[in-house]
């Protein structure tokens, strides 16, 4: 995968209405921490068209990402107030 961020960052500036995002806390089924005997997992409910997009080829499979945006930049983002290097 080369570059999501920037694929992310282009498809958000040009395509906006384009770019499907959902919240995975309400497409969860099912989740463990890690442990000893496996890795970390989450079992999300999602759309039959996003499994297959993501089980077809590579060359012709969408970009699907887990993006994270952290609490304090939602809290900014919803401020009134710009603060410097925000312009």
């Amino acid at each position: 995968m080369e570059k999501p961020l920037e694929q992310l960052a282009y498809a958000l500036k040009q395509y906006p209405e384009r770019v499907e995002a959902a919240p995975v806390g309400g497409l969860l089924l099912d989740s463990a921490r890690q442990n000893a005997k496996r890795p970390a997992y989450v079992k999300l409910a999602v759309p039959d068209e996003l499994v297959k997009a993501l089980r077809g080829s590579r060359e012709q499979s969408d970009l699907v990402l887990l993006v994270r945006v952290p609490k304090e930049i939602q809290k900014r983002a919803e401020s009134p107030i710009v603060l410097p290097g925000e312009v």
